[in-house]
């Protein structure tokens, strides 16, 4: 139940300040309106990093079914751990959607881009095309896994000083050179449980929840992370 709480604390944190800073630049009458892409990936860099330093110490800070499931593939951590993990990050990352949701009340109302309004809670692609959008999120959450094996994420103990930083650094490396595709899922966590909140939400004029595309951000990440670990585990 420990590590459960740990890993829905932490997405919750992660998800809440992503899907926030979304909800900010795309919104009506926000503030933060049309602030760009700039904005959108500092804002997840530094959510990731958020996240990582809440609950690290006490769970690794996987927030990310595909790290959890790569790092048990390569026996870098307990299969025993994965399901409640999973479940942990799957209902944070719902509840932090239900936030930006509480959040930004106001704003759903006065904003008329139904597709703006899925985005805040999922992904969806710039152009839409199964085998390269999954190639994309399978590159993305490759170097996503690969480059936390390398600084050490996976190991618990190390989560202090500049390690969940610098895991924000590699999520924004990502976001700014390879989300412009897909919007980097990298996580099927992240994706999935904000498109259940977005559908079951009474958000005014959310149109609809792009459930045709959302087993994308599931199978591209879980294959491309657990490729991701196998090579660094090979490699090193």
């Amino acid at each position: 139940m420990r590590l459960f709480m740990a890993e829905m604390i932490g997405t919750l944190l992660m998800i809440l300040l992503g899907d926030g800073v979304v909800a900010g630049v795309l919104l009506s009458k926000s503030k933060a309106e049309k602030s760009g892409w700039i904005v959108i990936t500092t804002g997840w860099a530094m959510a990731v990093a958020v996240g990582v330093y809440a609950v690290g110490r006490i769970s690794g800070g996987h927030l990310n079914p595909a790290i959890t499931v790569s790092y048990a593939l390569v026996g870098r951590f307990s299969w025993t751990h994965v399901l409640p993990y999973v479940g942990g990050q799957l209902m944070g990352a719902f509840v932090g959607a239900v936030l930006v949701w509480v959040v930004y009340f106001a704003h759903w109302g006065v904003t008329e881009d139904c597709h703006s309004k899925l985005l805040i809670f999922s992904t969806m692609p710039a152009i839409r095309h199964n085998v390269a959008n999954v190639v994309t999120e399978m590159v993305g959450t490759f170097v996503l896994v690969f480059g936390c094996l390398a600084i050490g994420a996976n190991n618990a103990p190390t989560q202090t000083g500049l390690t969940p930083l610098l895991v924000g650094f590699l999520v924004w490396a990502i976001g700014l050179s390879l989300g412009g595709p897909t919007g980097y899922a990298i996580n099927p966590a992240r994706d999935l449980a904000p498109r259940i909140a977005h559908w079951i939400l009474p958000i005014p004029g959310k149109g609809q929840s792009g459930w045709g595309y959302a087993w994308v951000p599931i199978v591209g990440p879980l294959i491309g992370g657990a490729l991701g670990a196998v090579t660094y585990v090979k490699l090193f």
